[in-house]
């Protein structure tokens, strides 16, 4: 099998990671899940954290084909345009974001001039369909729980799970968002598991588990079968359900849900400027 070169990023504002995942039969790659630096004190924008990505490409003389989207996230901004600016590479995401884009369109208000069919990118994927990174054959899979609008690419030897899981040690991911669920998300790991166990697996994020010194976004299918803390071989779906759903009443809404899905649903662009020029985002009260 095919072991795509993966080099990652990890941006430790949000804890997110990003990844070039690379043909190692061709310059060509694909960046997934990239991050745009935002203040929310200010509102201000950056690019360092991306640029970082940019010069990694430029010094290895790679070509961008894919900026790909394993979701519409709630913990930080997208830098896709910008990396399309900058490569001319297509943006992507599963074709289930206009459930998102419906629900937070009305959240946020938006008029008709905000399309709800996910227009705004360059392709949808539906699961189980396939394109190539170069000569690098990626397949996706539908795989909703955490939102409705989750993807997972297969890539050679491994796959990029966006939000679907974290590390062993710190289980998976939240399902209290509009269209989540924590029974999808059970099966869609489930489906997850039926890879071989050697299959590498990528992560979009890491939070440092309680006892563990460094940030960790690599695993295997085979140490999550066997360790997941949250959800392992032995977890049926009625006891992660119940576990999922119990932990979940805990958590606080992530400290940038508001701004990030504003944009995120948009494929990474900002609200239209308004006419004294300035770019403007909403905060809803007592809605989310």
């Amino acid at each position: 099998m095919i072991r795509p070169n993966v080099t990652s990023f990890f941006d430790e504002k949000t804890f997110t990671v990003s990844h070039v995942v690379v043909d190692p039969n061709s310059k060509s790659c694909a960046i997934i899940d990239s991050v745009l630096d935002y203040c929310a004190s200010s509102g201000r924008t950056a690019t360092d954290s991306v640029d970082s990505i940019l010069e990694f490409v430029r010094r290895n003389d790679l070509k961008v084909e894919w900026i790909l989207e394993t979701h519409a996230h709630a913990d930080h901004l997208s830098a896709a345009p910008y990396l399309k600016s900058k490569t001319n590479g297509q943006i992507a995401i599963g074709d289930h974001i206009d459930d998102v884009q419906k629900v937070f369109g009305s959240v946020f208000n938006e008029g008709e001039s905000f399309a709800r069919d996910g227009s705004q990118f360059d392709r949808l994927f539906s699961d189980n369909d396939s394109f190539e990174i170069g000569h690098l054959p990626v397949q996706v899979w539908y795989v909703p729980g955490h939102t409705s609008a989750c993807i997972a690419f297969l890539i050679g030897d491994s796959v990029f799970v966006g939000d679907t899981l974290f590390m062993p040690d710190y289980g998976t991911a939240r399902c209290d968002f509009p269209g989540g669920d924590a029974g999808t998300l059970y099966d869609s790991i489930q489906r997850l598991y039926t890879l071989s166990d050697e299959t590498r697996v990528f992560l979009c994020h890491d939070y440092k588990a309680p006892g563990r010194d460094e940030y960790v976004w690599e695993t295997t299918i085979g140490a999550q079968k066997q360790g997941n803390i949250h959800v392992n071989h032995m977890t049926s779906r009625e006891d992660f359900i119940a576990l999922r759903n119990a932990r979940d009443e805990t958590l606080s809404m992530p400290n940038l849900i508001l701004p990030s899905i504003q944009v995120n649903m948009r494929a990474g662009d900002l609200p239209e400027p308004e006419d004294n020029g300035i770019r403007y985002l909403k905060i809803p009260i007592n809605a989310v």
